[in-house]
């Protein structure tokens, strides 16, 4: 009898998915590609840009799911950034001020640029951004991008965030990462024109699909 492949499913986050997670995390945090040679603690991004996402909101947390139980992209985010912000400042940065205390001075590495934006969440709080009060990030290995996957999980979220009355959500990408945009161009997003945005470029939609 020929093997048959299990074919790949989204699906809630289960707290057993943390370290898939973390390692797309890490293997699309430089830009859209692995980070490790920039961030050698490969603990650092997730505590950053994913776990604090399923921990405070774990109702908008989805991976996919390759058939074998295995997360290999996920879609993470929030419904109030606001809140998130608070709820960051307040709790998450404790658990992890230990691990990676605030850099005295100017930062020297990457890696020490990368714990001075843990320990300034209001970075997060855009005015321009008001508008657009979820945010998200959307990361897939490389082998599961370009196969519908990416679309499939942000239509998910967009309906749990619809399903709570938000209206809108925007997401932060780096400026050089044209794959990205693409993708983003192609989903509906559009550019949100922020001053002083630096190497970032924002992104918005409405959460309905219609």
């Amino acid at each position: 009898m020929p093997f048959l492949e299990q074919a790949p499913v989204i699906r809630p986050y289960r707290p057993a998915d943390r370290d898939a997670v973390a390692d797309v995390c890490v293997r699309t945090a430089h830009a859209g590609g692995d980070s490790r040679a920039i961030y050698p603690d490969e603990r650092l991004m997730p505590s950053i840009f994913a776990e604090p996402y399923s921990h405070f909101a774990p109702d908008l947390a989805f991976v996919l799911d390759d058939g074998t139980g295995r997360a290999v992209g996920y879609i993470l985010g929030t419904a109030d950034t606001e809140r998130f912000v608070e709820d960051f400042r307040r709790t998450w940065i404790p658990r992890l001020a230990g691990r990676y205390p605030e850099p005295a001075g100017q930062p020297r590495t990457p890696t020490e640029e990368m714990i001075r934006l843990l320990h300034h969440p209001e970075r997060m709080l855009v005015p321009e951004l008001a508008g657009y009060p979820a945010h998200l990030h959307i990361d897939l290995l490389p082998r599961w991008q370009g196969r519908g996957h990416g679309r499939r999980l942000l239509h998910t979220f967009l309906d749990a965030l619809s399903g709570l009355g938000v209206p809108a959500v925007h997401l932060g990408m780096v400026t050089a990462n044209t794959a990205a945009r693409a993708f983003y161009d192609r989903v509906g997003f559009h550019e949100i024109p922020v001053a002083d945005a630096g190497p970032l470029t924002y992104l918005g939609r409405a959460t309905s699909r219609d």
